[in-house]
């Protein structure tokens, strides 16, 4: 009977090791992720804008 005691708690320690340790390496892999940000469409718009003046001079 205590045999199945320790079984459990040998497995559940497995399982919650490679919890912890598949949740490190995403964390990881997410904080290396290079992040972007698309431009605001009204500085599109400005840019564009300035770029006519500049053609029409």
């Amino acid at each position: 009977m205590m045999a199945g005691y320790v079984t459990v708690i040998i497995v559940g320690g497995i399982v919650v090791l490679m919890v912890l340790i598949l949740s490190l390496v995403t964390i990881s892999k997410g904080y290396a992720h290079k992040h972007t940000i698309d431009p605001h469409p009204d500085d599109k718009e400005q840019e564009d804008d300035r770029e006519e003046e500049d053609e029409e001079k």
